[in-house]
């Protein structure tokens, strides 16, 4: 099964030339999250694609190249003006055996740098998102989902919530209350944005 979405990620970014195409992440997030890692109640979403394999743009291509570049040649195919591909010659067989072993390495490394240049400030990113949950929920009563918007929008504006966010999903609130959760924010992210690596 694993070789299977690792097949299909593969074949999807090569045959749209999306390389860069977010099913990647998604389905190592699902191929990963399915094994034991997921079954423990426990796991933390890597962002193995952005952290590693966008930096490595030749082990990346290599990835992604390792198993088509074989098949293409193999392939009798057509693509419209919408570069949408057709296949004309029956593929099937090329597909039931399939050895997934270099991508399999290769996302090994990719997982194993993502773990090494990225964990900890994930990490850190949650512990602080804890801490400003708890604060805000100190000055004001909000739901969960509130809270999760408020910090989100705070995030993508530099620790500061708009005026325009604030008239379209805060405007019940005070200044004071308003000023006391962007000082919450600020004081576990600084002016980090929900972009900063």
């Amino acid at each position: 099964m694993v070789s299977y979405w690792l097949y299909v990620a593969i074949d999807t970014t090569q045959n749209t030339g999306k390389k860069t195409s977010k099913i990647v992440d998604l389905i190592i997030s699902e191929v990963l999250s399915s094994r034991s890692a997921g079954n423990s109640g426990f796991w933390i979403r890597l962002p193995v694609r952005r952290a590693c394999m966008l930096k490595n743009t030749a082990d990346y291509d290599d990835f992604l190249e390792a198993f088509s570049r074989h098949l293409m040649a193999l392939v009798e195919y057509s693509l419209d003006e919408e570069s949408r591909m057709t296949v004309h010659n029956d593929t099937a067989r090329w597909y039931h055996y399939i050895d997934m072993t270099p991508q399999a390495e290769a996302l090994f490394r990719f997982i194993d740098q993502t773990i090494d240049t990225k964990l900890a400030s994930e990490l850190a990113f949650l512990a602080n998102y804890d801490k400003t949950k708890r604060s805000i929920q100190e000055i004001v009563d909000l739901p969960d989902r509130q809270i999760d918007i408020f910090i989100r929008f705070c995030l993508k504006n530099n620790g500061l919530l708009s005026a325009r966010k604030r008239a379209s999903h805060f405007d019940l609130l005070s200044d004071e209350e308003i000023a006391r959760m962007e000082q919450a924010v600020l004081s576990a992210y600084g002016n980090r944005t929900l972009n900063d690596d």
